[in-house]
């Protein structure tokens, strides 16, 4: 294939190659056809296929698809295999339908539950959000569909999100923002990888040299073609030398002409758009291996996303009310139940094949319960007394309640961002009012990323969050609600008390342009386990019908390399009465680290199936990053030796086993020692300690010196030693105070000892 490329590259005209850079339409690539080059064809996703053929008809809906879970509920199944089978299942769709390219997965993560676009998006921790987009990755292009790997990067609010600058520090943005990313692009290798609207540190993604070639295609070794968000080129000229190889749509003559002057000028280089034209034949032809046509099986499909749905639910809390049982009159509330809120807006708007509705579901499942059905609540944020009156009118004459309670659907969507975390008032006040009526009530939450609950969630007896659940959300839910389904789904996302406890609260949406990610690393629940800020339910939590214990907690090795890494393994037994599955969550503290880490982070997971008294043992193997920081000054991952902490358990905050292990760095790092370097630092060098052994000497047999001897306080004198008071200040600066008594310039000394430093 690569002979063929080169040989059509050359055949080209240089008008040729900038139009095949920039689309034909809306969903399609510019074809070539005196040199056989056909037009690839691209259509939005990723819980489903959005196809809409003639984007030119106003009045044209996508055609009926499959309309899976949203990433929400997906993530928090932490089941890579249905994930993959899901792909698979969306890949087949994609080929029904003479599409190519698939427009997702999306992988930005969580910074703030106001985000308006979350429930596309996997996760606030990036091991989990990056192992299930690679998942995603594979089951699709197992079928020969591509796909692309999105919003690349720093896309975390849709306020402003054309132009705001996301200003993220270099360790923040590859520990959190990058590494979900990365991670799918090295394990999945995806077709496409689309870059975002907003600018990173003030360039455009689209023209971001450092992100787009820099990173993503010279570090990570990344093959496919970046594409552009739909409008994100604002340059075409600075976005082929950032490395943007595709713009979409089009068509966009100006921009054409534009690029075709600039390299006839000396502006850019051809061998620059050469490259980019290399990269989208080679996806283009990738592509025609595919025969697309055909029919897809739709009731299998359903049915997948009925089991995802049921995987990804989460069961809040329970009392002991669920599974439901012996009850002979049930009132079911809330809107949600007759008008189901499965998916979000914008883009990633599926056109089902079919939908489940929730009250029928009940009916068929339970058909010996007499069921009733009361409305609770407006289609929007309006208040009627009425509905709740009727409401728990209904409640009061049932023996328990099902409250289906789903966000307006205009709340979650792709282009602006949630003002709240909060339900309407009428639904609160609805919850409030039907449990105090009837203790045997059970919530069903239907919306896309955390919501506010501490003013009702003491009065239910149970709560399952069902997420945006696909279109066969509703067989789920009352699969579970009655026992046929023990419930397995547990949060990829924490759920906060109140939205002012959230991690950029302070810093959220930005103003002047740029938004400031202020809280660095500590996202999710890296910030509430730091700051010890209370949450409502936690990163990794969720509830069974049964119980399951840990024990027997093993590594292959307490002392090992970090190229070589560690097995962890851990036994959980069912101790309960019904078939239940457990997510074994690993998580990993650095005991003591040159740069502050959060106390824990999620390094690797396994869902296991256990029948009633079964015991199985959960294997997880932790690898070099595992244990590894990105260091800025390096600018890389490292790993230091050390004692680390391994806690495995049921969530974030339920550690059920911990063990110690050593850790061997492998590592030779230069040092970074420079003539501003402090005191603390030249002592924290391996190299540096040595040469300003002599000097620390000197400092410790002085004592403390007159000048400094005595601090007065509002406790009295105290004595502050000469090491502790000057350990933070640069060496150059302390010799500078004793000058007099060197015997050549601070300036020299300092530089013979760095010279040392670096000549070992």
């Amino acid at each position: 294939m690569s002979e063929q490329i080169e040989e059509i590259i050359k055949k080209m005209t240089l008008e040729e190659k900038v139009g095949l850079c920039i689309g034909a339409s809306f969903w399609n690539t510019t074809p070539i056809e005196r040199l056989g080059v056909p037009a690839m064809t691209v259509s939005d996703g990723p819980n489903g296929l959005r196809h809409v053929p003639d984007m030119s008809d106003p009045d044209q809906r996508s055609l009926p698809a499959t309309c899976f879970p949203t990433a929400s509920c997906v993530s928090s199944t932490w089941n890579t295999e249905l994930v993959q089978q899901m792909g698979e299942a969306i890949a087949e769709e994609c080929i029904a339908q003479n599409v190519d390219v698939i427009l997702g997965p999306g992988t930005n993560m969580k910074r703030s539950p106001l985000c308006g676009r979350n429930f596309e998006y996997f996760s606030e921790d990036p091991y989990l959000a990056g192992e299930m987009a690679a998942h995603y990755i594979e089951g699709v292009q197992k079928r020969g569909v591509g796909t692309s790997l999105k919003h690349f990067a720093g896309n975390n609010q849709e306020y402003q999100r054309f132009s705001i600058s996301s200003e993220i520090d270099e360790r923040t943005l590859h520990e959190i923002y990058l590494t979900a990313f990365e991670k799918a692009v090295k394990q999945a290798k995806p077709w496409t990888v689309m870059c975002s609207y907003n600018k990173l540190n003030g360039t455009y993604a689209s023209e971001n040299y450092f992100l787009l070639t820099q990173i993503l295609k010279q570090d990570w070794g990344f093959e496919g073609l970046v594409v552009s968000d739909w409008g994100a080129v604002h340059d075409r000229v600075a976005s082929f030398k950032g490395g943007l190889d595709l713009e979409m749509p089009g068509p966009q003559e100006a921009r054409v002409r534009e690029a075709v002057e600039a390299v006839r000028k000396g502006e850019l280089d051809e061998a620059v758009v050469d490259e980019s034209v290399r990269r989208i034949l080679k996806i283009i032809f990738k592509a025609q291996q595919t025969p697309k046509g055909g029919e897809f099986d739709q009731e299998a499909h359903h049915q997948l996303a009925g089991k995802i749905a049921s995987e990804g639910m989460v069961l809040l809390k329970n009392n002991g009310l669920l599974p439901l049982k012996g009850q002979r009159k049930i009132a079911v509330i809330g809107r949600g139940a007759k008008s189901p809120h499965f998916q979000g807006g914008g883009s990633s708007h599926v056109n089902p094949t079919k939908v489940s509705i929730p009250l029928e579901e009940l009916k068929k499942t339970a058909s010996n319960i007499e069921f009733s059905y009361s409305e609770g609540y407006p289609k929007g944020e309006d208040f009627r007394q009425d509905l709740i009156d009727a409401a728990v009118a209904e409640a009061v004459a049932a023996d328990a309640a099902i409250l289906f309670i789903a966000l307006p659907t205009y709340i979650e969507s792709e282009g602006y961002d949630r003002q709240n975390i909060d339900l309407t008032k009428q639904q609160v006040a609805l919850i409030k009012a039907v449990a105090k009526a009837q203790p045997n009530s059970v919530v069903i939450l239907n919306n896309g990323a955390a919501v506010a609950m501490q003013d009702w969630v003491e009065g239910v007896a149970a709560v399952l969050e069902g997420w945006m659940m696909g279109q066969a959300g509703g067989t789920a839910v009352a699969e579970i609600l009655f026992g046929k389904v023990n419930p397995s789904g547990k949060l990829s996302e924490t759920f906060p008390i109140r939205l002012e406890d959230t991690p950029a609260y302070i810093n959220w949406p930005g103003e002047a342009g740029k938004v400031y990610y202020g809280e660095g690393m500590f996202i999710g629940y890296r910030y509430y386990d730091e700051k010890q800020v209370p949450v409502q339910f936690p990163f990794g939590f969720g509830l069974s019908y049964t119980s399951f214990e840990y024990s027997n907690l093993k590594v292959s090795q307490q002392s090992f390399k970090d190229v070589d890494g560690v097995v962890v393994s851990v036994d959980v037994k069912n101790v309960g009465q019904v078939t239940g599955k457990e997510i074994v969550q690993v998580y990993v503290h650095d005991q003591k680290c040159s740069l502050r880490r959060p106390k824990k982070e999620l390094k690797g997971f396994n869902k296991v199936e256990l029948q009633p008294g079964e015991t199985k043992t959960v294997t997880i193997p932790l690898d070099f990053r595992a244990f590894a920081f990105y260091h800025p000054g390096y600018h890389r991952w490292i790993t230091e030796s050390g004692e680390f902490e391994i806690l495995v358990g049921a969530s974030s905050a339920d550690i059920r086993q911990k063990v110690n292990v050593n850790l061997e760095s492998t590592l030779v790092l230069p040092s970074l020692l420079n003539k501003e370097s402090t005191i603390a630092e030249w002592m924290q060098d391996p190299r540096g300690k040595e040469v300003i052994a002599p000097i620390i000497e000197q400092m410790i047999s002085r004592g403390p010196q007159k000048d400094i001897k005595e601090i007065e306080d509002t406790e009295g004198g105290i004595e502050m030693g000469t090491l502790e008071f000057v350990k933070d200040m640069p060496l150059l600066s302390v010799l500078m105070f004793s000058q007099k008594d060197l015997p050549l310039p601070p300036e020299e000394i300092v530089q013979a000892m760095l010279d040392q430093v670096f000549e070992a």
